[in-house]
C-alpha cells in the first residue's frame, strides 16, 4: 500500500515545473532619439529576443498604468505573464525585481467541505493549507436541496455570495498568514463537481438535474478573479476544471490528473469518496466514469456520532477480541468528538471480527461486556464514555447506525462491481487502486476489505491519494503540460449511467452482509 501525503512540499520535479504564471525582471535601455521604441512595444520585444516569448497580449486598461510602472521604475521592472496556452498574456507590472513573490491558490470546492492550497508558483512547493465547512451547507446539505433553492428567488445570488465571501476571507487568511500579498496571488485553481462549479460561476443549475441533464457550460475559459469578485492580483485570472456532464465534475477530473491513470498503459481504477461515491476505471487507452449514492455516511454524516475528518474526529479503532474494549486514535490527539469515516470503517471491522456484530450488522446478544448498551435505535457499542470525550457525552454506534454503513459500504461494493462488469474487468485485472477523498488520508484498505467495501486484492495495489481534486488543481496551476492534458482527460472519458443497470440492485442486496453473502469474493477476511 502506497500512502499519498495529503499535504506534500514539493508535487512536481524541477524538470517538469512550468507555472501557469511566470515572472521576469526586465532591465530595459530607456528611449531616446536613436531608440523610439514605444514602452510596451519595448518589452514585447525584449521578451521576444531575450526570452524567446511571443505573442503576447495587453489588455487596454492596462496600458497606462504599466508605462507609468515602467516610466517611474527608469525601467527596471518586474512583470508577470500568464500562460494561456494559445497565447501569452502580460498582467502585471511591479517597480525593481518582485520575481521571488509569486503565488497561486488551489482549490478543492466541495459540497461540504472547502479546501484551500498556497502555492509558491516559482519552486512549486504548497507553502500551506487551510479547510473551511462549505457556507452553503446552511441552505442544505445536498446537491439536489441547494439546486432547489438556487431557483427560489434570489435563491442563486444568494448561494453565489456565501460562497465568493468564504473564499475572499479564506484566501485572505492562508496570505496573511504565510506573509503573502494579495497583489502577488495571481492565479486560482477550482476543482469542484458540476452543481458546485455552477453555484461559484453564479449560474443556474436547475438543469443539471432535469432530463436531459445538460449543464450550462462544461468548459469554463480563463476569466478575470475580479468577474466573480474575487479578492486577488489586479489582474489575477481564474481557472475553473471542466466537467464531463452533470454527473463527472471537475473534482473528478482533477483526481484523473493527479492520480496520472490516464497515462498508464495498465487498467487502474479512482474511487472518490465525497458526498457521493465517484469512479473512473481505465488506461491510456480508454477511460469510463460513474456515479452514485453512497458517500455521505462513509464521511462521517448519516450516522449520529459520526462526523467529518479533523481534530478530535476518532480515525482509527482496535477491539481486544478477548475483553472487548477498544483503542483508538484521534486526529489531532485531542479528545473525541466523534468518529469520521475512516473511524466508522474501522469499527465496524472490529465488532465483526471481535464477534460484538454478526454478518448482518446486528449485536451478539450472549455478550457480557459494559460497553454493550440498549439504545432506542436497538442495541449497541460504547465506543468512548462520556469522561473521556470533548462533548460530554458517550460515543455510541447503534444498529441502526451500522445498518446506514453497511448500505454505504454496499453501494460502494456493486458501484465497483457493475462499471468493472461493464467492461468485462475482474477485479484480480486492476494493477493500482487509488482511493481519494478526506477519509482516503486515514483509510486502512484490509479493514475496508474486512467490512466488503472494497474488493479483495493485495494491500500493495492500493493507493492512498488523499484530496486528489485539491492536489490536481495544484498540479494544474504548477505545469502547462498537466493543463493541457486536461483536455485530454475530458475527451477521452465516457459517463455510463448506473441507474439503467437492472442487475444493480441484486448485486446491492447482496453486498449489505459483512463482508458479502459470497465469502468466495473475500478469501482473505478470517471469520
Amino acid at each position: 500500500m502506497v500512502v499519498f501525503a495529503a499535504m506534500s512540499e514539493q508535487l512536481l520535479s524541477k524538470e517538469a515545473l512550468d507555472p501557469i504564471v511566470k515572472k521576469y525582471y526586465l532591465q530595459l535601455n530607456p528611449p531616446s532619439l536613436e531608440d523610439n521604441t514605444a514602452d510596451i512595444d519595448r518589452i514585447k520585444k525584449y521578451l521576444k529576443s531575450k526570452l524567446a516569448i511571443d505573442n503576447i497580449y495587453v489588455s487596454l486598461k492596462d496600458i497606462a498604468r504599466f508605462s507609468k510602472i515602467l516610466r517611474q521604475a527608469n525601467f527596471k521592472a518586474t512583470v508577470a505573464i500568464l500562460n494561456e496556452l494559445h497565447r501569452f498574456r502580460l498582467i502585471d507590472m511591479e517597480a525593481g525585481d518582485t520575481t521571488d513573490r509569486n503565488y497561486g491558490i488551489a482549490v478543492d470546492l466541495g459540497t461540504a467541505t472547502l479546501m484551500f492550497y498556497l502555492l509558491d508558483l516559482n519552486t512549486g512547493k504548497i507553502i500551506d493549507q487551510i479547510s473551511a465547512y462549505n457556507p452553503q451547507i446552511k441552505f442544505g446539505e445536498d446537491i439536489l436541496t441547494r439546486i432547489h433553492h438556487a431557483g427560489k428567488g434570489n435563491g442563486l445570488k444568494e448561494l453565489k455570495e456565501c460562497i465568493i465571501d468564504s473564499f475572499n476571507r479564506h484566501i485572505k487568511l492562508i496570505a496573511e498568514k504565510n506573509h503573502c500579498s494579495l497583489n502577488n496571488v495571481y492565479v486560482l485553481a477550482v476543482a469542484g463537481n458540476t452543481t458546485m462549479t455552477h453555484l461559484f460561476l453564479g449560474l443556474e443549475p436547475a438543469t443539471i438535474c432535469r432530463e436531459p441533464y445538460i449543464p450550462i457550460i462544461n468548459r469554463p475559459d480563463l476569466f478575470l478573479a475580479s468577474e466573480v469578485n474575487l479578492s486577488i492580483s489586479t489582474n489575477g485570472h481564474v481557472l475553473v476544471f471542466p466537467n464531463v456532464g452533470s454527473y463527472v465534475g471537475g473534482d473528478l477530473i482533477a483526481g484523473v490528473l493527479f492520480s496520472e491513470i490516464y497515462k498508464n498503459s495498465k487498467i487502474s481504477i479512482l474511487l472518490d469518496v465525497g458526498t457521493n461515491v465517484e469512479v473512473v476505471l481505465g488506461n491510456s487507452e480508454w477511460l469510463i466514469a460513474c456515479a452514485g449514492a453512497g458517500g455521505p455516511a462513509l464521511e462521517g454524516g448519516a450516522v449520529k456520532i459520526g462526523t467529518m475528518a479533523s481534530q478530535g474526529a476518532i480515525d482509527k479503532v482496535r477491539i481486544n477480541p478477548a475483553t472487548l474494549e477498544p483503542t483508538y486514535s484521534t486526529i489531532g490527539n485531542t479528545k473525541p468528538k466523534g468518529i469520521c469515516g475512516s473511524g466508522l470503517i474501522d469499527l465496524i471491522a472490529e465488532m465483526f471480527l471481535s464477534k460484538i456484530i454478526d454478518s448482518q450488522g446486528k449485536v451478539t446478544g450472549n455478550l457480557n461486556s459494559h460497553r454493550i448498551v440498549k439504545t432506542h435505535e436497538g442495541m449497541g457499542y460504547v465506543v468512548a464514555f462520556k469522561e473521556e470525550t470533548a462533548g460530554g457525552q458517550d460515543l455510541i454506534i447503534s444498529e441502526a447506525d451500522i445498518s446506514v454503513l453497511l448500505r454505504s459500504k454496499a453501494a460502494m461494493y456493486t458501484i465497483l462491481t457493475t462499471v468493472t462488469s461493464m467492461v468485462d474487468i475482474k477485479f484480480q485485472h486492476l494493477k493500482q487502486f487509488f482511493i481519494a477523498g478526506t477519509f482516503g488520508n486515514y483509510l486502512d484498505p484490509k479493514m475496508a476489505i474486512t467490512i466488503g467495501m472494497i474488493p479483495d486484492i493485495p494491500i500493495d495495489r492500493y493507493k492512498l491519494v488523499g484530496n486528489s481534486s485539491g492536489l490536481g488543481a495544484c498540479m494544474a496551476l504548477l505545469s502547462n503540460k498537466k493543463r493541457k492534458d486536461i483536455s485530454r482527460i475530458c475527451d477521452g472519458i465516457t459517463y455510463v449511467e448506473l441507474n439503467v443497470n437492472t442487475a444493480f440492485m441484486s448485486l446491492f442486496n447482496a453486498a449489505r452482509f459483512i463482508p458479502h453473502t459470497d465469502r468466495s469474493l473475500f478469501p482473505s477476511v478470517k471469520m
